[in-house]
C-alpha cells in the first residue's frame, strides 16, 4: 500500500518536476521449489534474506516494497534515464548472485526484473502493469535478467487473454483433432506403433499446431479436459484400425499426458475407462511424460504411475536427454521406453563430433534395459546409424509426418513399408 501511495504522488509530481521516474518489478525464478523442499519457514527467511539485499543496493531516496509471495516492487524517483533504470537493475541481479545460507544450506538465487519507465500520462496502475509484463518477458526468456517494456507485450498479453477465451470455447465445441505419426521398427521400417498429436482446427486461423496453444491449455486447466478426449479418442482410433485390419500385427499408440493430468486424482481411473470403452489390450497404450516434469515429482504422483504401470500399459520418457538425464528417477519411476529427443538424433551422423554423446545415450538406455525410440529421424544416414547403435524404433518426417486418422489407415491398408535408405 506504501509503495502504490508513493508511486501515486510521484506520478502527481511528474509534470512540475520533470524528473524521471521507473518503476521495477523484481520478481525470484523459480521460488517455489525452496517452498516445497525445505518449508514455508525456510522460504520466508530467504524472502527477508533477499529484502534485506535489494534494500542495501538501492538509495537512500529509492522505495523498495515486498507486493507479495516472492514479488518485490522498487521505485526510483529520480533516474533521469533508462539508462540508469537499466544500471540499477544490474546492480540488484549481481547482489543475488552470492549464495543465501538458509537453515546451514546454502542457495543460489536468481530473479527477473521488468522495468517500466514513466511519462506525463502514465497512471498507476497502468505503471505497475508495464513492469509485471516485461517481468513475465524475462522470466519467459529463461530468468535471471531484466527487461524493459515495450507496447508489443502488452499486445502479446491481450492476444494470450483472447486466445484463452478462444481456446475455451475450442474445448467446449470440440474444435480439436488427433493426427498420427507412424512410428516405425528401423531393421524393416514397417510401422508397429503411432504418436497421437492434438491439433486445434481455429475456425479463423486454420490449423494450429501445439506449440500455439499447449502452453496456455497448461496455465488455465483446460488441458485436464484436453488430454481425457485425446486418450478417448485415440484408444477409439487404434479400436477402428485393429477391427478394419484385423490381420495386422496389434499396433502401439503413445498419447502424451501432462503434468496437471497426472496430479488428478481420477487419472488412473479415466485410463482403465479409455481402454475399456475402446476394448484394445492394455500393453497397446504407451504414455509418454515429459523428463523435466519427472525429476520433480512427489510420492503421489509416484504412485499414479505404479498403478497405470499395474493396468498394464507402458510409460515412456518423451525427449530423453533434454533435462535431468538422472539415473535416479529413471530407477525410481516405472519407465519402459525412452524417447531420444531430436536434438540429439540430429547429431547421429558418422562426420558429427556429438556422435558419442548420442551413443551414451543409448548405451544408458539399453543398460537399463529399456526400449529407445528415436524421434525427428530426417534422413537415410541417421535411421541407420540409430538403428546400428541399438536403436529399436523410430520416428520423424524421413519415414512420415503426422497423417490424419484417414490417411494413416490407408496407410496401414497398403502395408507399406517406410523408406530406410535413399
Amino acid at each position: 500500500a506504501l509503495f502504490e501511495d508513493r508511486l501515486s504522488h510521484a506520478l502527481a509530481g511528474l509534470p512540475r518536476t520533470g524528473g524521471g521516474l521507473t518503476v521495477l518489478f523484481v520478481d525470484l525464478d523459480d521460488f517455489k521449489t525452496v517452498n516445497d523442499s525445505l518449508g514455508h519457514s525456510a522460504g520466508d527467511e530467504l524472502l527477508r534474506a533477499v529484502g534485506e539485499r535489494l534494500g542495501h543496493n538501492l538509495r537512500g531516496t529509492d522505495t523498495a516494497a515486498r507486493l507479495g509471495g516472492d514479488e518485490f516492487g522498487v521505485l526510483l524517483e529520480d533516474a533521469p534515464t533508462f539508462t540508469a533504470a537499466a544500471e540499477t537493475a544490474r546492480r540488484l541481479l549481481a547482489a543475488l548472485e552470492p549464495p543465501f545460507l538458509i537453515e546451514g544450506r546454502r542457495l543460489n538465487v536468481s530473479a527477473s526484473i521488468g522495468i517500466a519507465v514513466a511519462d506525463q500520462s502514465s497512471e498507476t496502475m497502468q505503471l505497475m502493469r508495464n513492469a509485471d509484463l516485461a517481468m513475465y518477458e524475462a522470466k519467459r526468456r529463461g530468468g535471471a535478467q531484466w527487461r524493459l517494456f515495450e507496447e508489443s507485450m502488452h499486445a502479446t498479453a491481450l492476444g494470450r487473454l483472447e486466445l484463452g477465451s478462444q481456446l475455451q470455447r475450442a474445448v467446449e465445441e470440440q474444435q480439436f483433432e488427433l493426427h498420427y505419426q507412424p512410428i516405425v521398427r528401423l531393421s524393416d521400417a514397417a510401422v508397429v506403433g503411432a504418436e497421437a498429436l492434438i491439433r486445434w482446427r481455429h475456425p479463423e486461423r486454420g490449423l494450429l499446431p501445439p506449440k500455439e496453444f499447449l502452453p496456455l491449455a497448461e496455465q488455465t486447466r483446460l488441458i485436464v479436459q484436453m488430454g481425457h478426449w485425446a486418450l478417448t479418442e485415440a484408444c477409439g482410433t487404434l479400436a477402428a484400425w485393429q477391427e478394419d485390419f484385423p490381420r495386422r500385427d496389434p499396433l502401439f499408440l503413445s498419447v502424451n499426458i501432462s503434468m496437471r493430468q497426472l496430479h488428478e486424482r481420477d487419472v488412473v481411473e479415466d485410463v482403465r475407462a479409455a481402454l475399456a470403452e475402446a476394448e484394445i489390450e492394455p500393453q497397446q497404450l504407451v504414455l509418454e511424460i515429459t523428463e523435466s516434469f519427472l525429476a520433480d515429482e512427489d510420492e503421489a504422483t509416484l504412485g499414479r504411475l505404479q498403478r497405470l504401470r499395474a493396468l498394464g500399459v507402458r510409460l515412456a520418457v518423451d525427449d530423453f536427454g533434454t533435462g535431468y538425464s538422472a539415473l535416479s528417477y529413471l530407477q525410481r519411476f516405472p519407465i519402459d521406453i525412452l524417447k531420444i529427443d531430436r536434438s540429439f538424433v540430429e547429431h547421429a551422423r558418422r562426420a558429427s563430433t556429438s556422435l558419442s554423446l548420442v551413443r551414451s545415450i543409448v548405451q544408458l538406455g539399453r543398460s537399463l534395459h529399456l526400449e529407445l525410440v528415436a524421434e525427428g529421424i530426417e534422413d537415410a544416414e541417421q535411421a541407420e546409424a540409430l538403428l546400428a547403435m541399438g536403436v529399436t524404433s523410430g520416428q520423424g518426417f524421413y519415414f512420415a509426418e503426422p497423417l490424419e486418422p484417414e490417411r494413416f489407415g490407408a496407410l496401414l491398408a497398403s502395408d507399406a513399408r517406410l523408406r530406410l535408405s535413399a
